[in-house]
């Protein structure tokens, strides 16, 4: 379920939260769901078990999850936002991928310059 990326300078417990919470935004987790083991991330992601409780943690706090004893960790709220209009299909995919791009570590200034960059390419410059 997880991808860690070692050399984006973002930490991996901050990775772990960025991803959960761009799953319930675009509904591929949802309330009630339950989430993989921290045993289970370390297997997959050879990420030490406690960093994943660590993120886990953060969720809860943000009120995203609930520990249930013995059961595990569940989705307690989604993040979908319902839209509506003719470009709702649109804005949902340019959300999806400013939410990817802010994960995979571009900031601000580069998100800008790259979108900037593919807009002139199909648009052309000064275009309006």
């Amino acid at each position: 379920m997880f991808r860690i990326d070692r050399r984006s300078g973002v930490a991996t417990y901050l990775q772990i939260v960025r991803q959960v919470e761009q799953a319930l935004r675009m509904g591929a987790l949802q309330e009630g769901d339950r989430l993989p083991t921290a045993a289970q991330v370390a297997a997959t992601t050879k990420v030490n078990p406690n960093t994943t409780l660590k993120a886990y943690r953060e969720l809860e706090r943000a009120g995203l999850t609930e520990v249930r004893q013995g059961a595990g960790t569940f989705i307690t709220r989604s993040l979908t936002q319902t839209g509506s209009g003719p470009d709702w299909p649109l804005r949902s995919a340019l959300n999806e991928w400013l939410y990817q791009a802010k994960a995979e570590g571009l900031g601000s200034a580069e998100v800008q310059e790259l979108f900037e960059t593919s807009f002139e390419a199909v648009y052309g410059a000064g275009t309006d």
